[in-house]
């Protein structure tokens, strides 16, 4: 029987890291089937959902820690199990852009979970504006409408936030 882990390490950026760990998850004939990676700053981070039998889960459970002392990682496991997902009556996509200021994020996923909306997927960077004192965010989420929600209400929402923001984007539906 087949089972989940959750992987996380963070550490300083070096090349070969990623090799490193997917060996480890060779090496423990189990099976990457979702991943992450990103640069935050100076430091590495990477996160991974595996798969295997118990006898593998538990050998990268025992191994891992010390991986990470030889690459100077934090890591962190969880076992978990394979999503669930609930009725969705429809997919889509949201992307702004516009001034980086507290709290814009917290705004725009407060109004989302308000409604129930169900966030898939979250991508969030700031980038240096155009004036040379200003920093603009850019977002792009992945949303799952749930039944007996209507899209042009929650678009309607959504607009007239971001409006109050100063933030320019869509709300389509993913194709």
């Amino acid at each position: 029987m087949s089972q989940q882990l959750v992987v996380t390490a963070i550490g300083t950026d070096r090349t070969g890291i990623v090799s490193k760990l997917a060996r480890l998850v060779t090496d423990c004939n189990c099976n990457i089937i979702d991943s992450r990676m990103a640069i935050f700053g100076g430091e590495f981070t990477f996160i991974m959902l595996l798969s295997g039998d118990p006898a593998a889960i538990s050998r990268i459970e025992y191994l891992l820690p010390n991986l990470g002392l030889e690459l100077d990682l934090t890591t962190m496991t969880k076992r978990t199990s394979a999503h669930q997902r609930k009725p969705v009556a429809a997919h889509y996509v949201l992307e702004y852009t516009g001034p980086d200021r507290v709290g814009t994020l917290g705004a725009i996923t407060g109004l989302l979970a308000s409604r129930q909306v169900y966030i898939g997927a979250l991508q969030s960077e700031s980038r240096p504006g155009t004036d040379s004192n200003q920093t603009v965010m850019h977002t792009l989420m992945t949303l799952e409408l749930p039944e007996g929600e209507q899209p042009e209400q929650i678009k309607a929402d959504i607009t007239a936030l971001m409006q109050t923001m100063n933030l320019t984007g869509s709300f389509h539906a993913q194709t």
